[in-house]
């Protein structure tokens, strides 16, 4: 048989797919004519298809030896380096193929997909650029050349290669996905959806399709059709780790947390490394409450990829809840040695800081986190927040709220929709209230006394809870809901729509800056009254907020300057309490049986200023025997504490600590202290009421801030005006003066809870009262001003649009009820 029939059967087996045939062919082939370079290149490719790599280059070097300007040869052992990742080998191969043949475009593809795999990116688009000037309709050049420039960061470059295949190939699936995943990645989902849904019509079985359109929808907020693709694409290939990563992020959007476990869990027994599902799975069981399996999944992701930030950011918030302050630190220190620019990083570094005590350090903390995203409203807020502990003036916290609002509530104020509210001013009021502590929280203390006393015939109560995990206290508060909403899940330009179409008339802000709070909700005016109170008695300085609750200790006339909302002085007290418990009982004075007096101060130690440790030293020193008890975290924060009140004569033998603990075991601590002194400037707030509940009293001094007035309001509403100090040496005195007189400490002891009791501070019915009577007060305001301009709007006596948006302006006056 002659060698040309040989191969002609030889190939025709090939072709086939019978190897052996082939083969044996080939090499009879071979035998007959030992030169042939053709029959050594196709054993060469049959090598290169099973695989054996080192034998088809073997074959391919002695057919180049017989025939070394054979372009196809080249191009072939081209094809054989790529297939072993050998890229700059498989780079100079094409490039010698393209010396003899320098038209081809087969070879110009592959040698710029060889460059591209390599990451040499720019040689890569410089080839794929000169393969289309000849094939300008090359679809899979116009891809990569699309993928190279994105690789490069050049999206514009990018996107304008892939329109231009979809132009030449309108149902190509690939360039729609690759369209659509880069106008996802920048933001542009609605246009992303619309050529991700072409993408999955053209191939609707494939789960890459239904991965990428499920993730933007994910990332559009709609969750249930996300959860629907996901969930076809994992039925469609169940070895398919990153759909199961997907669905269980989008589970976890929906709340259906134990499902969202599941499916991490799978895609991390299909991709073993996937430190990302294993940082999600963390987040998953944080919520729950699994703090232990939290911490382990964190540790995984922070193994599996070193110097992951999210991960070693969400380890630290782990490590700050369980009080393991030091490892929560050492964690974003970790995470700030990888991108020192990190401002989520910053932010959480100065909420440790704090926490320690180390109130300007955690300030700097926060500015930074500024500097590296002036757009950080979450790390802004905390820096308003903190500048409260330090400020003995008003006006320093002023000015950083009103720049929080020239920064993040400014973009919102051309947005605010008109509020259609009947404006009947005696008709009854549709009140919200918002907060993401409806639970297990000191909020609760004075939330609980104010919603169980609501006149339900005047007010519809609704409460907007964004509780991640809601307990015993969260169904306490909303049994005396007449609508519960949990939006948790909900973003605040969702909620704000939410709470128009409930027609709220009055939107209550119980958080403010503080965690988990909702500002730039607010900044959106869902309602057409905005009113803030409780988080602390402080301005929010968010020009969409039109008041804020007080009283007259707080903010005594002449005050109002100091805030961008108007004030209303409630009666009597800013705060309503109830301890939620009767236990334990108030204990016999502990100096009885001691044999010295304690002072004590459970505070958290942000409030612990210089000022505080000055007034605290003069105590000590003037009662030589007495102790001192603090509460703060084990560790540095202690030895930090100790060293400052060194500075201040007080020895570390004369001081003890207790950690943060559960309520029933925090109450407890007070059985060991016998007089409380207060922070400056400060004031404790829950805690002096606590210390009442238990029968020690608290010696305070008064500042010029609402939050260095809080003794003075609380003390006043007691009666017990003469634990106020209007100075330093007052403080002293007064503190000296009780410590030494057991008699009249013992007496108060025993006497404070019902003296509690019976005050204005846990008169709910009384506080509900107060609360319902100004809410009436600013809607009948509210009215009168919407009536006027309904009324200038008819007449049309001026020719001017009335402002679509009728609320009050009060920045200079206050509403003062009388009781």
């Amino acid at each position: 048989m002659e060698t040309t029939q040989i191969l002609e059967r030889a190939t025709a087996h090939h072709l086939a797919g019978e190897v052996g045939h082939a083969r044996e062919l080939y090499e009879r082939a071979l035998a007959i004519a030992p030169d042939d370079a053709n029959v050594m290149f196709r054993l060469g490719v049959l090598d290169m298809q099973g695989g054996a790599y080192d034998a088809a280059l073997g074959w391919l070097d002695r057919a180049l030896t017989l025939a070394p300007d054979c372009a196809r040869y080249h191009f072939v052992r081209g094809q054989v380096f790529v297939a072993g990742e050998r890229f700059a080998e498989a780079i100079d191969a094409y490039l010698q193929a393209l010396s003899f043949e320098p038209a081809s475009a087969d070879v110009l593809f592959a040698l710029a997909a060889a460059l591209q795999s390599a990451g040499e990116y720019a040689a890569a688009i410089e080839t794929y650029t000169s393969l289309l000037a000849l094939e300008p309709t090359h679809v899979d050049a116009l891809n990569n050349l699309g993928n190279c420039h994105r690789q490069q960061g050049g999206a514009a470059a990018a996107e304008a290669a892939y329109r231009r295949a979809i132009e030449v190939r309108p149902d190509d699936a690939n360039a729609l996905t690759n369209l659509g995943t880069l106008l996802e990645a920048s933001g542009r989902l609605d246009e992303a959806v619309v050529l991700l849904e072409a993408a999955v019509r053209v191939a609707p079985d494939s789960p890459c399709g239904l991965v990428n359109l499920g993730v933007t929808l994910h990332r559009r907020g709609e969750f249930a059709q996300a959860a629907v693709l996901l969930t076809r694409a994992l039925e469609l290939a169940p070895a398919f780790p990153e759909a199961a990563y997907n669905l269980a992020n989008t589970l976890h959007a929906l709340g259906r947390r134990r499902e969202a476990v599941n499916h991490y869990q799978r895609a991390i027994e299909q991709a073993p490394t996937h430190a990302d599902a294993y940082n999600n799975l963390g987040i998953v069981y944080q919520e729950a409450g699994s703090r232990e399996d939290a911490a382990q999944a964190f540790s995984a992701a922070i193994r599996l990829r070193p110097g992951f930030i999210a991960a070693l950011n969400n380890a630290a918030t782990l490590m700050r809840t369980l009080g393991r302050i030091a490892e929560a630190e050492s964690h974003l220190r970790e995470a700030l040695a990888v991108d020192p620019h990190h401002s989520v990083t910053h932010n959480n570094l100065g909420n440790v800081l704090k926490d320690q005590g180390r109130l300007e350090d955690g300030i700097d903390c926060y500015r930074r986190a500024l500097t590296c995203d002036p757009c950080n409203v979450v790390a802004h807020s905390n820096l308003a927040y903190a500048l409260s502990f330090q400020a003995e003036h008003s006006q320093l916290l002023l000015d950083e709220c009103r720049r929080w609002s020239a920064r993040h509530e400014a973009p919102y104020r051309d947005t605010h929709q008109p509020h259609s509210n009947d404006a009947a001013p005696l008709r009854r009021l549709r009140i919200g209230y918002v907060s993401p502590d409806f639970r297990d929280h000191c909020q609760t203390l004075f939330t609980l006394p104010l919603l169980s006393h609501h006149d339900h015939e005047q007010f519809e109560i609704f409460c907007y809870a964004s509780v991640t995990r809601p307990d015993d206290l969260t169904q306490r508060v909303s049994s005396h809901a007449d609508v519960w909403r949990d939006v948790r899940e909900l973003n605040d330009e969702q909620l704000a729509q939410m709470i128009r179409d409930d027609g709220i008339d009055i939107l209550i802000d119980l958080t403010m800056h503080m965690a988990d709070g909702r500002p730039l909700l607010f900044a959106r005016k869902p309602a057409p009254v905005q009113i803030a109170w409780l988080a602390y008695p402080g301005t929010t300085g968010i020009d969409a907020i039109d008041y804020r609750l007080t009283d007259p200790w707080l903010d005594p006339a002449g005050s109002d300057a100091w805030y961008s909302e108007a004030s209303i002085r409630l009666p009597a007290s800013f705060w309503c309490y109830d301890p939620l418990t009767d236990t334990p009982a108030v204990n016999a004075l502990p100096a009885l049986s001691n044999g010295y007096p304690t002072f004590g101060c459970l505070n958290n130690p942000c409030k612990l200023s210089d000022a505080t440790f000055r007034m605290w030293g003069g105590v000590m020193r003037e009662v030589g025997d007495a102790r001192l008890l603090l509460m703060a975290p084990d560790g540095t924060a202690r030895a930090r504490l100790l060293e400052r009140l060194g500075q201040q004569g007080i020895g570390a033998a004369r001081v003890s600590f207790t950690p943060f603990r559960p309520r029933a075991e925090y109450l407890r601590t007070y059985h060991q202290i016998d007089v409380g002194l207060d922070t400056f400037p400060y004031n404790g707030h829950t805690t002096s009421l606590d210390s009442y509940w238990m029968g020690v009293p608290v010696v305070t001094r008064v500042g010029d801030t609402a939050v260095g007035r809080a003794g003075l309001s609380q003390s006043a509403n007691l009666g017990l005006r003469e634990l106020v100090a209007d100075s330093e040496a007052q403080f002293v005195a007064t503190a000296v003066q009780l410590a030494r007189d057991l008699p009249r400490l013992s007496g108060m002891r025993e006497s404070l809870r019902a003296r509690l009791a019976a005050s204005p501070l846990m008169d709910g019915a009384r506080f509900a009262v107060h609360v319902e009577a100004a809410y009436r007060e600013v809607w009948l305001a509210w009215c009168d001003r919407a009536r006027r301009m309904a009324q200038g709007k008819h007449d049309g006596s001026d020719g001017i649009e009335p402002s679509p948006e009728p609320r009050l302006t009060m920045r200079s006056a206050a509403l003062t009820l009388r009781g």
